[in-house]
C-alpha cells in the first residue's frame, strides 16, 4: 500500500523551511525554489501546497504566530500553577526578546513581514495586524485584572501601558539584533518598567520567567 501523506505536517514542514532560509537571507529575497530546496522537496510540491509565493508567506505567517503563542505558554506554565498578572505580561514581552535561535527567528522574520507588507499588496491586504491587535487585547484584559486586584500603582491606564509595553519590547528586541545591549540588559529596562507600573510589594517577590 502507498504510504499515507499527512498534508498537515507536510505544510507544516515547508512552513518551517520557510522560516529558516528567511532568519538567514531575509524574506524579500526568499523564493519558493529556496523553501524547496531547504525542505529538501521538490518545487512541484511547493506549488502543490500553496500553490504562490504570497500564499506560502502568508501560511508561514500563521505558523511562526503559533510557535510564538506556544512559547508564551510553555514560559507561564514554568512559573507555576497559578501565575498572576506581572508574571504573564512578563512571559509575553520576553517571550519575543531574541535571546535563543527560536526566538531570534521569531523577531527577525516577523519584522521583515512587516516591512514586507508596506509594499506588497497582497499582504498588505491580509489582516496582518491582527495577531499584534491580540497581544495587545490580552495586554489590557491582564492589566485590567491587576487593577481588580489592587495590584498595580494608582491611575494606571491599562490600553495605554499596553501599548507602551509591547511597543518597548520590539524595540528592545531590535536593539539586541543589533548588539546596541544584551538580553540581560533589554530584560532589565522591562523589569524596570513593570515596576513602575505594579506596586512595589509584587514587584519584590514576583518570579522570574525568562529562561
Amino acid at each position: 500500500m502507498p504510504k499515507r501523506v499527512d498534508h498537515t505536517e507536510r505544510r507544516t514542514e515547508i512552513a518551517e523551511a520557510l522560516l529558516r532560509v528567511a532568519a538567514r537571507r531575509g524574506l524579500h529575497a526568499v523564493g519558493m525554489r529556496d523553501v524547496a530546496a531547504e525542505a529538501g522537496v521538490s518545487l512541484r510540491l511547493v506549488q502543490y501546497y500553496f500553490e504562490t509565493k504570497e500564499k506560502l508567506l502568508l501560511y508561514g505567517l500563521q505558523h511562526l504566530a503559533e510557535r510564538f503563542g506556544e512559547r508564551v505558554t510553555a514560559r507561564v506554565r514554568a512559573v507555576g500553577d497559578h501565575p498572576g498578572p506581572r508574571a504573564v505580561i512578563e512571559a509575553i514581552l520576553t517571550a519575543a526578546l531574541p535571546t535563543d535561535e527560536e526566538s531570534r527567528t521569531f523577531h527577525l522574520v516577523y519584522t521583515s513581514y512587516a516591512v514586507l507588507s508596506v509594499t506588497d499588496k497582497v499582504l498588505a491586504a491580509q489582516p496582518f495586524i491582527a495577531n499584534p491587535d491580540a497581544a495587545e487585547s490580552a495586554l489590557v484584559a491582564l492589566l485590567q485584572q491587576a487593577q481588580e486586584g489592587d495590584l498595580v500603582q494608582p491611575g494606571v491606564d491599562a490600553p495605554l501601558e499596553a501599548v507602551s509595553l509591547l511597543a518597548m519590547s520590539a524595540g528592545l528586541g531590535t536593539s539586541i539584533l543589533v548588539g546596541q545591549r544584551s538580553p540581560e540588559s533589554a530584560a532589565a529596562v522591562l523589569d524596570h518598567h513593570l515596576d513602575r507600573i505594579f506596586r512595589g510589594t509584587l514587584a519584590g517577590a514576583k518570579t522570574r520567567t525568562r529562561e
